[in-house]
């Protein structure tokens, strides 16, 4: 009798801490469409928490599949289209903030963040550097793998970024290997992009002879 009301108190308390750990881990993805690995979206997590906690900035995550918007729109009003959906977003934010937001159909990628971050954050640094690369490559990889991993790489730059203009290691931090792959990335672009003009130069030289 004892040992069945000891495990029923054991049940109840392991319930407990369940429950109060994940009522005081936040969720910083606001929507992922299932494009985002359950991996990658626990690391996301895990690196927004510590940065809350010793940066105070919080970190958010917008991907959509698509905005649903008309094939035929015109680039001005796609433009305003995708600034009004994402001021939306950011109703419900918390400042300090920084946004990463995706809508793949539309080939859309943008970092917005507080007034206050606009001296400790380069968003073409990191978009162009950590996210863009990823979801961009001409590889085998499936979409959700891209996405998942230009997110997740993003995300950590943004942080490591923010931590860096503190001078404050995060402990979740993901290091170089983020910014490894967008460079090996780049360096197999350039590649094949010489290869490809030196290709076309010796047929244009072998024509002329």
């Amino acid at each position: 009798m004892k040992k069945s009301i000891f495990f029923r108190v054991g049940v109840i308390l392991s319930l407990l801490l369940f429950f109060c750990q994940n009522l005081s881990a936040q969720n910083f993805i606001l929507n992922d469409d299932s494009l985002i690995d359950q991996r990658a979206k626990d690391k996301i997590n895990q690196i927004g928490d510590e940065a809350k906690s010793k940066l105070g900035v919080n970190i958010y995550v917008y991907a959509k599949s698509t905005l649903g918007l008309d094939e035929n729109i015109k680039t001005k009003e796609k433009i305003e289209a995708i600034k009004n959906f994402e001021n939306q977003i950011l109703i419900n934010v918390e400042k300090p903030y920084v946004l990463l937001t995706i809508a793949v159909e539309e080939t859309h990628v943008n970092l917005l963040f507080s007034d206050d971050l606009k001296n400790q954050i380069n968003k073409n640094e990191i978009l162009d550097g950590y996210v863009v690369p990823l979801l961009a490559s001409k590889d085998k990889n499936t979409l959700f793998a891209k996405v998942s991993a230009a997110t997740l790489n993003g995300y950590a730059a943004i942080a490591d970024t923010l931590a860096e203009s503190k001078n404050i290691k995060l402990e979740s931090s993901i290091g170089n290997s983020g910014k490894v792959s967008s460079t090996i990335w780049r360096v197999v672009m350039y590649t094949l992009i010489v290869l490809g003009l030196l290709a076309y130069t010796y047929a244009i030289l072998k024509k002329r002879k």
